[in-house]
């Protein structure tokens, strides 16, 4: 498992305790070997790819410690441990450092807004605690994308089943399938369906198309192995012989062990509410823009062509 940056600081410390200067990027090796990282751990990026998770916390923690004074920058993007630095290693335990860096960086930290309530328990401070800022600002993201996912599915469910099934024929135009296709997305009347809900099709005539079925059930409502049975054998007389099964709830395992016996034949894609959520925030699908953060980071290339002092 990766380690949070305040679990970094102590083997950080003892790395630089030689007295040599060294940069971020030449603690990540003898600290994965600290730590036992595996390749894939020591590769892991953030979801915005921008930087290895690894060796982001190397770089918060270095960070810290230079708030508290344990280390030096003889220069940009070099460190040094600090006399100070050096006094605590040999006086104090990886606690009692761990704590004085905590209280330093506290001290240096502007009053947070009332957004953390005293209610918070201790348990998620201390989370808090343990995250990079830029691991905050992704979880408080996460965070944000679960509630509207939350709300989409509660509208979702306010509305009448034939608005569901005009709304996932929208989102999988939205998704790209029917492509340049006037009129691609259908949805079949109700009296004479067949068990299928709507179609796109992905070419003019019509030759080609995808079939789809759409249930808008109540969250504890599991979609079982009949239902997507009698959708299968809907899908199975169709030319195309590809088929979505959307619900705003769960598929039971029932269902879910039938569509993976069949080996593609016909093609059933099952996409349960988290999934439906996840493509309907993920595009935009009904959605309006409130805010665009823009996080930004030093080019190195720009700043290392100039000359030090």
């Amino acid at each position: 498992m990766i380690p949070k940056y305040n679990e970094i600081e102590i083997p950080v410390l003892k790395e630089l305790q030689n007295g040599k200067v060294m940069r971020a990027k030449d603690l990540r090796e003898p600290l994965a070997k600290y730590f036992q990282l595996t390749e894939e751990e020591l590769l892991a990026r953030h979801p915005s790819g921008n930087i290895e998770i690894f060796l982001d916390r190397i770089l918060w923690a270095l960070s810290y410690l230079f708030i508290a004074g344990l280390v030096e920058k003889p220069q940009r993007g070099d460190y040094k441990i600090s006399e100070k630095g050096l006094s605590m290693l040999s006086s104090c335990t990886d606690e009692e450092i761990i704590e004085f860096v905590k209280g330093k960086v506290s001290a240096r930290r502007s009053q947070k807004a009332t957004s953390h309530k005293q209610t918070n328990s201790s348990s998620e401070m201390k989370e808090e605690d343990e995250q990079t800022p830029e691991e905050g600002l992704l979880d408080s993201y996460d965070r944000i994308k679960k509630n509207i996912q939350s709300q989409i599915l509660t509208t979702i469910l306010s509305k009448k089943p034939q608005e569901f099934e005009r709304l996932v024929v929208q989102l999988l135009q939205t998704l790209g399938y029917g492509g340049e296709v006037k009129n691609s997305g259908i949805v079949t009347k109700l009296s004479n369906d067949g068990g299928i809900d709507g179609v796109i099709k992905e070419d003019i005539f019509g030759f080609n198309h995808i079939s789809i079925q759409a249930k808008r059930y109540a969250l504890d409502n599991k979609v079982g192995r009949n239902e997507v049975q009698s959708f299968v054998g809907a899908v199975a007389g169709t030319p195309s012989k590809k088929g979505v099964f959307i619900t705003t709830s769960d598929f039971s395992k029932g269902a879910i062990d039938f569509v993976e016996s069949l080996n593609g034949t016909p093609t059933i894609i099952l996409i349960n509410g988290q999934q439906l959520t996840e493509y309907i925030y993920d595009y935009g699908f009904g959605l309006q823009t409130e805010k665009v953060l823009k996080v930004m980071k030093m080019d190195m290339d720009f700043w290392d062509a100039m000359d030090n002092e």
